[in-house]
């Protein structure tokens, strides 16, 4: 059995091949990576951190599949200036457009130490920003986005800083490694 812990860079594709743009949208492709792997679950191509890849089946499903409830940790940067309170709505759970979400671990952090972003956050003097943790046991299309805008705090950086035990600890951007000591938690 093969896993990679790979941290996906801002506006990489996580596939390996782009049939719509293959010369101007970055994929898997071009970082590397050992063939007859596949990621298990996905990025955004506007978000950024750890993707597991594998060859494994069964472990592909248990990462991705919801009723498994892995947990993932998101490092987010919110635009605005939340407090601990404007943060419940993450915990109890929100409606979304396509149905309730399971209650979120949600908290404020200090700004996490992390790679520069290319291209960088847009950056405004008149509006604050803050850093927010969000860990999911469930994975909806671009939920930790929508659950933010949904609280009034829309993101304008998104990490996933881990899936399980596996983290982006020690891990740059683009960069990636073989996992054998670690299963997923």
């Amino acid at each position: 059995m093969t896993t990679i812990l790979f941290n996906k860079p801002f506006g990489v594709l996580c596939q390996f091949t782009d049939a719509k743009s293959p010369t101007t949208r970055p994929t898997l492709s071009g970082f590397g990576l050992p063939g007859a792997v596949y990621p298990a679950g996905r990025l955004d191509r506007d978000s950024e951190g750890l993707l597991v890849l594998t060859d494994d089946g069964r472990l592909q499903a248990r990462i991705a599949d919801p009723r498994h409830k892995m947990a993932k940790t998101y490092l987010v940067q919110v635009e605005g200036a939340p407090v601990d309170a404007d943060l419940a709505g993450l915990r109890a759970g929100l409606v979304l457009n396509d149905g309730p979400t399971r209650p979120a671990d949600a908290r404020l952090i200090t700004a996490p130490d992390l790679w520069p972003r290319h291209p960088s956050v847009r950056f405004r003097k008149s509006v604050p920003d803050a850093w927010i943790s969000v860990t999911l046991r469930e994975g909806r299309n671009r939920q930790v986005r929508r659950m933010c805008a949904a609280i009034g705090f829309p993101c304008l950086r998104l990490v996933r800083w881990s899936v399980g035990d596996w983290t982006l600890d020690g891990l740059d951007s683009g960069a990636w490694r073989a996992d054998i000591d670690k299963p997923a938690g």
